[in-house]
């Protein structure tokens, strides 16, 4: 029977999918310390694993022949682990894609509406009994309906963001990414970051956590941003550089912003948590029941075909 870890806990109703295998349950919330991922690989078939479980080339090269064949991500981004160290080493990297897509699209317009209609503030003055009723100047915010939004990253994602602020919102549409694509909705490609930035009313990144992604969102991106624009981030934390964008809300340089990742997660710098133009949530951008089966049946199908000896369903 074939040995597996399952790195953290999960719905109640992924692990009688796992039937069939000796399942090893790691039923706490952290992510797996050096030597846990170095045991991960030496003493187990597969392995469940997740965001923050950090298989990096140096835990590869600290276990020359690994028993593990299978790391299979519970979750679409996987900048986690090093792929190419995974492939030399003979274990298969897979993933989730298509089950978190509109639940993370949902995140990021709850961040939209909540930085434009400054919801955090609102409710922050009502739970400190600061209100002190309706009038014709209260707590202004950016009307959504009409305006421009840029998306950075015209993936499944970003793909599902670009059609709420279209269809729902009757957004102007402009991206930037790797080349055009063929939509079917209206969306302009610009193939400047800067230049989209200095459009838009607001923008949002949607791009895989990766090298070439890291602050992508820079001080220069941030500069080109008009005074009233948002910033969105429901991608990867390091995707945004975490300390120009405390510069630019500290001075104004942008009208707010709405993260769900964080550049050193779970760590969120306190100058973030001080500011009210900035709306923050704990990472919430697939969590919802449904999206957590749903993406935990997928993690299990990718583990069982790889230890089958098939090919798994979404191989990286």
């Amino acid at each position: 029977m074939k040995k597996v870890l399952v790195t953290r806990v999960l719905p109640d109703d992924v692990y009688p999918l796992l039937n069939g295998l000796d399942v090893v349950r790691r039923d706490i919330t952290t992510p797996l310390t050096g030597e846990e991922l170095r045991a991960a690989l030496r003493d187990y078939d597969g392995v469940l694993c997740t965001l923050g479980d950090q298989f990096s080339g140096a835990v590869f090269a600290d276990v020359a022949e690994p028993r593990c064949k299978v790391l299979a991500n519970f979750g679409v981004g996987y900048n986690h682990i090093d792929v190419a160290a995974a492939q030399a080493a003979g274990v298969t990297v897979t993933n989730t894609p298509g089950a978190v897509t509109d639940a993370t699209a949902d995140v990021a317009m709850t961040l939209m509406l909540m930085s434009a209609r400054r919801a955090g503030e609102g409710e922050r003055l009502v739970r400190a009994g600061a209100w002190e009723g309706w009038h014709p100047t209260q707590m202004l915010g950016l009307h959504l309906s009409g305006k421009t939004v840029g998306i950075v990253g015209m993936g499944r994602i970003g793909q599902a963001i670009a059609r709420r602020c279209h269809f729902g919102f009757g957004m102007a549409v402009q991206y930037f990414g790797r080349g055009a694509k063929e939509l079917d909705f209206d969306a302009e490609f610009v193939s400047d970051l800067r230049v989209l930035a200095g459009r838009v009313d607001v923008l949002v990144t949607a791009v895989p956590g990766s090298p070439e992604t890291r602050h992508i969102i820079n001080g220069d991106v941030l500069d080109a941003m008009q005074p009233h624009a948002r910033l969105i981030n429901i991608a990867r934390g390091d995707v945004v550089d975490e300390a120009a964008l405390i510069d630019a809300l500290s001075r104004g340089q942008i009208g707010g912003a709405g993260l769900d990742v964080y550049e050193f997660e779970p760590k969120v710098p306190q100058a973030l948590i001080d500011l009210d133009n900035v709306v923050l949530l704990p990472h919430l951008g697939t969590a919802t029941e449904e999206v957590r089966i749903d993406m935990g049946r997928m993690a299990v199908e990718n583990l069982q075909a790889c230890l089958r000896g098939d090919m798994p369903p979404n191989r990286v």
